[in-house]
């Protein structure tokens, strides 16, 4: 299979028990699509080059670093992170051991002893004399390893005729940032996918990293607006950078977008959901994903509403809250949310537009001149707030 340096590809794994597909770039890793993507954070990224130990996960019953494969290679495979080993509730004996001996301080190195010290019970190669030299592809700089070799051999004891499996099977967040991992399935909203190649979209229940809320006052009539919105190749084209790529039905949308800010540029392929549509109150709400090639990935909840002014025009609402990981969230919040307000501002003009020709807006707009007018308009706040 070739894939096109820009471009991504489905990745189906069963990740703790649950199937997933996402579309991957082919150079993401699999640690980076567990923390950003999967919001699986328990394994921890150290070094980046397989040394520390901090990312082993289990592929296919057999101990991998996450860093060093990449997340394509993992199609078909069968994925147990620390997460799934146990939960709260139902700890795994490993890491009853742990904590009983205390085989942890600032706790960094335990998902990847936890997970080192399955695979080496589980495979039944294990032998007291050889236990710390079968520990030493984990990292430790706080413990000495007591702790750790007593908790694994106390396992070891228990369990003579092999570990008990993993425990615990931990829906994915296809989301990044997410506080108690265990308890995704509660704390997201998903929609799942028709067909297995159109992967599911599920974005997180916590703060957004930018919240956008604007109101245009538009001149065509609510009716020629709500024309425009309820066109999906009209309403694709109003957004500055986007374009539809593909109708996969039942309300889903394939697309890709471009944004630049400064001298980064990301080109973004994604999916569209629109979950509610209602032409009687002219309201809508659309579940939105998609990744970079270089790892960054964002999801969204996009609102929009039309409502007739008093001037016979309409006044168009669209607020959003917008989750961001990878390099497009180093800019920080207020940055993206003033590149994301004057998006927003953008399409709305073209929305404008589109409703008095009855066709596809005739101007675009640069994305890297919204991000640039996205800062100008920041510096001259943050200076006219400078005391005299």
């Amino acid at each position: 299979m070739r894939v096109e340096a820009d471009a991504t590809t489905d990745v189906t794994m069963t990740v703790n028990g649950r199937e997933v597909t996402l579309a991957v770039s082919p150079r993401t890793t699999l640690s980076d699509v567990l923390r950003d993507r999967l919001g699986l954070t328990g394994t921890h990224v150290g070094c980046e080059h397989g040394v520390c130990g901090m990312c082993t996960v289990l592929l296919d019953g057999e101990a991998v670093r996450a860093c060093l494969l990449f997340a394509v290679q993992c199609e078909g495979a069968a994925l147990t992170t620390v997460e799934g080993l146990g939960s709260a509730d139902d700890q795994h004996p490993l890491q009853q051991a742990f904590s009983h001996h205390h085989g942890l301080q600032c706790g960094f190195c335990t998902p990847g002893m936890l997970m080192s010290a399955y695979d080496l019970l589980a495979g039944g190669t294990y032998a007291q004399e050889s236990l710390p030299e079968d520990m030493s592809g984990v990292l430790c700089r706080c413990t000495g390893y007591r702790g750790i070799l007593a908790a694994v051999a106390d396992v070891a004891r228990e369990h003579p005729d092999g570990v008990p499996p993993p425990r615990a099977a931990v829906p994915p967040a296809l989301t990044g940032r997410l506080g108690n991992v265990s308890g995704v399935a509660s704390q997201t909203t998903s929609v799942r996918s028709a067909t297995r190649s159109i992967p599911e979209i599920t974005v997180p229940s916590g703060p957004p990293t930018a919240t956008v809320d604007v109101r245009r006052e538009l001149t065509a009539g609510v009716d020629d607006v709500w024309a425009v919105l309820a066109d999906m190749d009209r309403l694709a084209a109003c957004l500055p950078g986007a374009e539809m790529t593909e109708d996969l039905g039942d309300d889903r949308y394939r697309g890709r977008a471009v944004v630049a800010l400064g001298p980064v540029s990301l080109r973004f392929e994604g999916l569209a959901h629109v979950v509610e549509h209602d032409p009687s109150t002219h309201r809508m709400r659309v579940l939105a994903q998609g990744a970079d090639r270089g790892g960054s990935s964002t999801q969204a909840v996009i609102r929009l509403a039309a409502d007739a002014n008093d001037g016979g025009g309409t006044t168009l609402t669209a607020d959003a809250d917008v989750h961001l990981t990878g390099r497009v969230a180093q800019f920080g919040r207020a940055l993206a949310g003033d590149v994301s307000r004057r998006l927003f501002e953008q399409f709305a003009d073209a929305v404008d537009e589109a409703a008095h020709t009855g066709r596809a807006p005739t101007r675009t707009t640069s994305p890297l001149r919204l991000a640039l007018a996205a800062l100008l308009a920041r510096l001259r706040r943050l200076l006219g707030q400078r005391p005299s």
